[in-house]
């Protein structure tokens, strides 16, 4: 165990210190601020407040460990060991900046409760972002941080024994569609047959009527073919299914349908499920709960996964509201129109409320990449896109931190919006599962 004395113990310096040292080097800490009980300690220990007791291993703290709420703070970047810091330190120190305060500032997306410009979608904007303009978003900073800071721990500490982590791969898949013709009632195809044939769609109407007529199968209905795909390379998935009322940005099939709720009950006997709540549940309470216990009843079992359709939430608005409704474990911690890391790791970390400063029980899973961001957004070719995956990928394996990847069921459809990327993710899959 390693014991931290600080000059006070506050709900931010108890919340990213367990989060650098337990989550992410595996290594457990005590905290005092008694000086007595700091000497007396025969094990590893530093301190981290504003001037160091002796000659013991000290961090000096730039303050916001200490504060309440949030302030506007002037970041000035400056450079550790080749990567991107900030909050420098003016006095001797075993770190020349304090890595705690500026890792809190990333983690508990402080940056995301001071005023911001919104994109067109009203979500916070990748390029309002720090890590964005300084060119970190694709790199989990703080991971990195972290293992720099072991190298010196070791030093400092040759008798620990500091333990290893091992990367992980995790594939999410967004149901916005779970089908491209089938169940979706005489109205809607109906409208489709109409719209593909004054659009001169012939192929698509052609396609659409045998598939109705049950002389094709759907090509969205790719669900075999992923949880076959996890059983091979041994990963696992997490299916997020919309089941929203009708509306301009929620398409999915009507939740009363059998077949629809027939398909939710066969995926949950293979793969974990989660809520995909609606375009705008993200302010309305209300319609989460809704879907939430839609979903339950046809699972018949608690749904504790999320993650919001669009990508669009607000912190710390939307995420409380999961909190009110039970919801335990997020996923939406990514942006739309970039790929990397919005809160700068790929560990798995508790949302801070900095409105309420506690740690809640939300867990928030930080998303690497997006299919969408990368064809849409980005306009990239499936080769380039293959390649983005994979340095994110290695960046990741760096620090043995979990890789976490967004695809659709229609992504390995093989249509003509997804040619070529069902044949792309199988040959990911060996390198970024690493079997």
């Amino acid at each position: 165990m390693l014991l931290v004395y600080t000059h006070k113990i506050t709900p931010r310096v108890t919340y990213i210190f367990k989060h650098i040292f337990v989550r992410i080097l595996q290594i457990p800490i005590a905290f005092t601020s008694k000086v007595e009980d700091f000497v007396a300690h025969n094990g590893p220990k530093l301190s981290y407040t504003n001037i160091a007791l002796g000659k013991e291993f000290f961090i000096n703290s730039h303050g916001l460990l200490f504060e309440q709420g949030v302030n506007d703070i002037d970041i000035t970047i400056t450079s550790w060991q080749d990567t991107p810091s900030f909050f420098a330190s003016n006095v001797a120190s075993a770190l020349p900046f304090d890595l705690f305060a500026a890792s809190f500032y990333l983690l508990s997306r402080y940056e995301e409760y001071l005023p911001h410009v919104k994109d067109t979608f009203d979500r916070y904007s990748a390029t309002e972002s720090l890590a964005f303009k300084n060119n970190f978003l694709e790199i989990p900073l703080i991971d990195v941080w972290a293992f720099k800071f072991l190298e010196i721990l070791k030093v400092r500490f040759p008798e620990y024994q500091f333990a290893n982590r091992d990367y992980k791969y995790l594939a999410t898949f967004d149901i916005d569609n779970a089908y491209m013709y089938k169940n979706k009632g005489i109205v809607r195809n109906v409208g489709g047959f109409v719209k593909d044939l004054f659009s001169l769609k012939f192929g698509e109407l052609w396609n659409r009527i045998l598939v109705v007529g049950g002389f094709k199968p759907d090509l969205f209905d790719t669900y075999k073919h992923i949880i076959g795909l996890a059983k091979k390379y041994q990963f696992k998935t997490i299916f997020f299914f919309l089941v929203a009322d009708y509306s301009k940005y929620d398409k999915n099939i009507a939740v009363n349908n059998s077949h629809f709720q027939s398909l939710i009950k066969s995926v949950a006997d293979y793969s974990k499920v989660g809520l995909h709540p609606s375009f705008y549940s993200k302010a309305q309470i209300e319609k989460l709960k809704k879907e939430k216990k839609r979903l339950e009843h046809i699972v018949n079992t608690p749904i504790v996964k999320s993650r919001q359709h669009y990508l669009r939430f607000d912190i710390p608005e939307t995420y409380q509201h999961l909190l009110d409704v039970d919801i335990t474990e997020e996923y939406s911690m990514g942006y739309a129109s970039h790929p990397g890391f919005r809160a700068s790791t790929c560990t798995p970390f508790y949302f801070y409320n900095i409105d309420f400063e506690i740690q809640t029980p939300l867990k928030v899973f930080p998303l690497a990449v997006m299919d969408g961001t990368l064809k849409d957004y980005l306009k990239l070719t499936v080769e380039e896109s293959e390649q983005k995956i994979l340095q994110l990928s290695f960046e990741v394996k760096k620090v043995g931190g979990t890789f976490i990847t967004l695809f659709h069921n229609d992504t390995l459809s093989e249509t003509e919006r997804w040619l070529g990327w069902n044949t792309m993710f199988e040959r990911l899959l060996p390198k970024i599962t690493n079997k």
